[in-house]
């Protein structure tokens, strides 16, 4: 295991130069080319336009068809013996010819091109090569095309045309156009709005194989969506989604979720903290050329997991790693270890460097050391397998909090590896795991609660708990290129992204797909639809615990968005915002509707009370809640004047009645008494100073 001091310095100033070498590389990398991505376009554009997919769609067919008469050959040469054998060899050919085509090659190449692409550039020239074996009829081009249609990709969206292509694939069986399509049907995107259908769908991409499908169905039972709920049904479904996540990140898969939230204001938006503001991260990168260890650790690990909108790039990882190691930081030195254990380009896979990290971070009593060292005794990696070891430094690691090492601990009591088995003790390691956040610790209680294994069994808490496992997906992605197309302005874009994610069971999708259908600016729903859709879509976030939805829902009913006005309905949803969120808003609104009588009696001590609340529950709420007291008891005052003079006191109630029963003659009495109270205020104060 060991090796000369010598050498090892040798081999970390070389890996160091290495990684400062690619850094430089990347600060002077230039981006500009002979072909501009317009142009690219615009080639993808002719290639795709709907005449021309026609002509795909048809040569796919008589490609079909052929293989068809080939096959009736073939078979006619068994029941004939008097074809001859360079006949029946050269039908062989044939078909073999035409899986290994032209058409296969440049599928290839452009997956290639567009799993390492880096620039919109790339990967336009990635869609060029798809395009050009859509054209040829490959059939998982014509898949991936279909995608970049419906969801923008590269800023080449073409809704229509994807439905073609998906109509096509879904008479071949496929099943991911079988989703797509299910997709289109539920939310009425260039197709007829018709939930059945979608089902229909959804079922048949299921049975096809279609992990998007499973999620959808899954979610759709749980939460009774156009199906009887049944939370069997979902468990089945769940599970078999949760199943395909949790063994690729058992292999290291997996990709972190950043999900932001378009309903916040939009000065917080731009600097959202799920996002890394480029601005922001030259400063970080500035801090850290300066010695900042910390940073420098923090910008290594965004670069390793490819987070906060960054892509993932483990030579950039590497050379902060080693930055921050250079000046005693033990979690790099664990990162370091990290790196060389998983194996990548930048640190390739070496359990002796592994070892060696780990150790280091390991003497200063650093958590994810301690825990590398109990995986290197754990899987036998570089040294004997010793469980023994393994849980000596599982359990130092998971003492310090360290969620990994207390999700190991509870793998080594649930499946007995070097000790006895002990599923309480199992059960509460993959609990502690799972509050922050330790994705396989969640997979495993769901596992528990689906068998009733070491806890009473409970069907709602395993699929809860497998939803969560299954929204780490792949799919996920979309959150981000949602999001960016958000900023960018296409809205349709972001929106049909957004709407699948919704579809799948996301709670951030529903409230972000909401927001952009009342905001207007979205194309591909007839504008009929996007108030009923929005509050569908509200109603489904507010369902998932979502206050802003159900406070949205609330007004929606309030001012008859999308649905008849109902002011008794509004009222309960406020109060249910209240009652389990205490949102603020929501109490301003219902203390309005307390004092005005509307939906609910009128009461003037609750709508004081609900106002008093607001106030304190949020800082925002303090001056619109005062205004609303001042008006109030303003009003009240003004009320109680006239009837101790007996001055039009009936005259005064009916004209205050009348004024209330017009929805719209109230808000500007409202308006005015609150301007009048002002410009009583500003006197006041005025002559005060004075």
């Amino acid at each position: 295991m060991g090796s000369s001091g010598s050498g090892t310095g040798r081999h970390r100033s070389g890996r160091y130069i290495e990684a400062e070498r690619h850094n430089k590389k990347w600060k002077e990398r230039n981006v500009t080319s002979q072909v501009s991505v317009k142009e690219i376009k615009q080639f993808l554009s002719d290639i795709l336009e709907p005449r021309k997919l026609v002509k795909v769609i048809n040569k796919r067919e008589n490609r079909l068809e052929k293989m068809k008469s080939h096959h009736k050959l073939r078979m006619k040469g068994f029941q004939y013996k008097d074809l001859s054998k360079r006949h029946k060899n050269y039908l062989k050919e044939q078909a073999k010819k035409m899986f290994t085509d032209e058409g296969d090659q440049l599928f290839k190449m452009g997956m290639k091109i567009l799993q390492q692409s880096k620039s919109q550039k790339q990967k336009a020239e990635a869609y060029i090569l798809l395009a050009k074996a859509a054209d040829m009829g490959h059939l998982k081009a014509m898949e991936k095309v279909a995608d970049a249609l419906l969801f923008g990709n590269s800023g080449m969206q073409n809704v229509p045309a994807a439905i073609q292509l998906y109509k096509s694939l879904a008479k071949e069986g496929s099943y991911k156009a079988q989703n797509a399509l299910g997709f289109l049907s539920s939310y009425g995107i260039g197709m007829e709005y018709n939930q059945a259908k979608a089902l229909i769908y959804y079922t048949f991409g299921s049975a096809g194989g279609s992990i998007m499908s499973q999620m959808i169905l899954g979610y759709r039972y749980f939460s009774g969506i156009n199906v009887l709920q049944d939370c069997e049904v979902a468990l089945r479904y769940y599970k078999k989604v949760a199943d395909y996540i949790a063994d690729n990140l058992e292999k290291g898969g997996g990709i972190p979720v950043e999900k932001v939230r378009l309903a916040e204001r939009p000065e917080n938006l731009s600097s959202n903290s799920e996002i890394l503001d480029w601005e922001i991260y030259q400063y970080y990168r500035f801090l850290a050329e300066r010695g900042d260890v910390q940073i420098q650790v923090s910008l290594g690990q965004l670069h390793l997991m490819g987070r906060k909108g960054l892509a993932q790039d483990y030579y950039k990882a590497l050379y902060y790693f080693l930055k921050a190691a250079k000046a005693g930081s033990a979690n790099a030195m664990a990162f370091i270890g990290k790196m060389y254990l998983d194996g990548n380009d930048a640190a390739p896979q070496n359990n002796a460097t592994a070892f060696k990290y780990f150790s280091m971070a390991a003497r200063k009593g650093n958590a994810i050391g301690l825990h590398g060292l109990g995986l290197l005794y754990f899987y036998g990696k570089g040294v004997p397998v010793n469980y023994t070891e393994a849980l000596k430094y599982f359990r130092k690691a998971a003492e310090k909090g360290w969620p990994n090492a207390q999700f190991q601990l509870g793998f080594m009591y649930y499946s007995g590896f070097g000790l006895w088995k002990d599923y309480k003790l199992a059960f509460k390691y993959f609990y502690l795991a799972s509050q922050s956040g330790q994705p396989l610790a969640i997979y495993y209680l769901a596992e528990m609660y689906a068998t009733g294994t070491g806890v009473l069994r409970s069907c709602r808490a395993a699929v809860e708990l497998y939803k969560g496992v299954c929204e780490l997906g792949h799919w996920a992605e979309k959150f981000l290129t949602a999001y960016f197309a958000y900023k960018d302005g296409d809205i349709d874009a972001s929106l049909v992204q957004y709407a699948l994610l919704a579809e799948m069971g996301y709670e951030v999708a529903q409230s972000n797909s909401a927001f952009i259908l009342e905001s207007k600016k979205a194309k591909v729903i007839e504008k009929a639809k996007v108030y009923p859709m929005a509050l569908l879509l509200w109603n489904r976030a507010a369902i998932q615990g979502n206050a802003f939805a159900r406070v949205k829902i609330g007004d929606y009913y309030y001012y008859g968005y999308g649905t008849k006005k109902d002011y008794q309905a509004a009222a309960t949803h406020y109060s249910i915002a209240v009652d389990k969120h205490q949102s603020a808003q929501a109490m301003f609104n219902l203390a309005y509707m307390h004092e005005h009588g509307l939906g609910i009696a009128k009461d003037i001590h609750m709508a004081r009370r609900l106002y008093d609340m607001a106030a304190q529950t949020s800082p925002d709420a303090h001056l619109p809640a005062l205004f609303a007291l001042l008006k109030m008891e303003t009003l009240h005052l003004l009320q109680d004047v006239l009837f101790l003079n007996n001055v039009s006191c009936e005259q005064f109630t009916t004209s205050w009645k009348w004024t209330e029963s017009d929805h719209t003659l109230s808000l500007y009495w409202d308006v005015l008494a609150i301007v009048l109270i002002v410009a009583v205020l500003i006197v006041l104060l005025r002559n005060h100073v004075g």
